[in-house]
Formats: C-alpha cells, sequence, structure tokens
C-alpha cells in the first residue's frame, strides 16, 4: 500500500477531535494562569459550577476517549507506553523544581499523561491475554466495557465516600491523602480509566480496519480541519511545553502594560 493511500485512509477525525479538546484545554490553562498567577479579573468562568460540572468533563471525556480508541490503532502499545511514562515523570520532576524553587504553584504528581500511562500499560495487557488465551474479541470487548463502566461509576461516587489515608499509593485511585500539597492538573484513574476503555471499545467496534470513517471529505473541510489536526497529531509534545510557552508570553505582555503604565 502507498504512503499516499495511507495518508488518505488515516482517521483525521480522531486527530481532530483530539485537536480540539487539545486547543480547549490549552485555553483554559491560559485562562487560569491570567486569572490566578496574574491576577486580572477575567476569565471569572473558572468559579462558575456549570464550568467544572459540565465544560471541564466533556474536555477529559474527549481527550482520553480518543486517546483509548487510538490505542486500538497501535502495533507496539508497550513502547508507546513507555514514552509516555518517560514524559510523566520528566513532567513531574519539572514541576516538583519550579514549585520548590521558583515559587510558581504547578506540582503534577498524577495527571492525564499518567492516566493515560496506565491506559496504554493496561490495554497492552489485555491485547497479550487475549492473543494467548485465543479469546473471542466480543467477550473482550464486553468485559473491557463492562469494567470501563464500572470504574466511571465508582469515579463518580468516590468523592462521597470517607475514604482518607497518609499513603501517596492511594493518590492515583482518588482518595482524599493527608497532608498533600496542592497539584495542578489532578486526575485519578476513577473514573479517567474507565473512559479510556471504553474509547479502547469504541476503537475496536468502530475502526476495525483501521482508518477513516469519512473518507469523502472535500477540499474545504480539509482546509479547516489541517490546523486542528496537526494539533491533535502533535498533542503530547503539545501539552508538555505549552504551559512554559504560554506563561512567558503572558509574562511578557503584562510587564509591557506595566511598563505602559
Amino acid at each position: 500500500m502507498s504512503k499516499k493511500r495511507l495518508a488518505s485512509d488515516r482517521a483525521w477525525e480522531l486527530d481532530f477531535l483530539r485537536g480540539i479538546a487539545l486547543i480547549m484545554m490549552l485555553f483554559m490553562h491560559m485562562s487560569w494562569d491570567v486569572r490566578y498567577e496574574f491576577r486580572a479579573d477575567i476569565f471569572s468562568y473558572l468559579e462558575k459550577g456549570w464550568f467544572w460540572s459540565f465544560i471541564h468533563p466533556i474536555i477529559v471525556v474527549l481527550f482520553v476517549s480518543v486517546s483509548g480508541i487510538c490505542c486500538t490503532f497501535s502495533h507496539n502499545n508497550v513502547k508507546r507506553g513507555l514514552k509516555l511514562l518517560g514524559a510523566t515523570a520528566v513532567l513531574t520532576a519539572v514541576t516538583y523544581v519550579v514549585t520548590k524553587f521558583f515559587g510558581l504553584n504547578c506540582l503534577i504528581l498524577f495527571n492525564v499523561l499518567a492516566v493515560l500511562t496506565c491506559g496504554i500499560f493496561l490495554y497492552a495487557l489485555i491485547s497479550f491475554i487475549e492473543r494467548k488465551t485465543k479469546a473471542k474479541p466480543m467477550v473482550v470487548n464486553l468485559i473491557m466495557g463492562l469494567v470501563g463502566l464500572y470504574i466511571v461509576i465508582c469515579g463518580c461516587d468516590i468523592h462521597y465516600m470517607d475514604y482518607s489515608t497518609e499513603s501517596l499509593a492511594f493518590l492515583p485511585v482518588g482518595f482524599e491523602i493527608a497532608g498533600t500539597p496542592w497539584m495542578a492538573d489532578y486526575m485519578p484513574l476513577f473514573p479517567w480509566l474507565g473512559v479510556f476503555l471504553i474509547g479502547c471499545v469504541i476503537g475496536r467496534l468502530c475502526y476495525k480496519e483501521k482508518k477513516t470513517l469519512f473518507p469523502g471529505r472535500g477540499k474545504v473541510m480539509k482546509a479547516i480541519a489541517r490546523p486542528v489536526e496537526f494539533i491533535g497529531r502533535h498533542s503530547l509534545i503539545i501539552y508538555l511545553v505549552h504551559q512554559p510557552v504560554i506563561y512567558v508570553i503572558l509574562l511578557l505582555i503584562f510587564t509591557l502594560i506595566s511598563a505602559v503604565k
């Protein structure tokens, strides 16, 4: 199969959806910096219940579920998981140094990258067991879907449960940890690992041929979608560098504003 054919078969809609989710995430993080780091009285939506109850979950569900779908395309999820694990470790180390020595509250201990890392390794294990046991795909899909749904339901109710501990080992689960410092972008496995698994099931059911479901888009749609697809295809590197870039740009802008005043 030619490279041109492979490019035309690429599931562009997944890049597009992940790009949209990432753009919304970038805007939210920029808004947070402007309002809380630079003390500008704008972007008050960050303090509204409707945003955290409705809009924010949509952003994260879109990003995590699409990542789960894309996981079913890979031929080497162990390699992808190790790559993401390394990126997660570097991000944690950098944010620890910045928080401790520069006074910026940006410590990341367990966030979306950690959830995706766990999800990718889990799917790699499931795929290995499926091959070795020659399990029927329909059975595997059913089990994954039910487990994913169970994790989502548990995750939605976990904050109502009186689970408090001093052990950081329970941090990924979502329990309240006594004495834990403020964390940026904290995301526990419950419910988000469940969302990832449901995405895997969607990928296995809807993308059996590993190609786009919308091959007939026109030139106008291609032109509109191309920049968003680019962001979606390079989501990891953009996620890793966006906060420093945004912060530096905002610092320059607010410094110039102060100088003019």
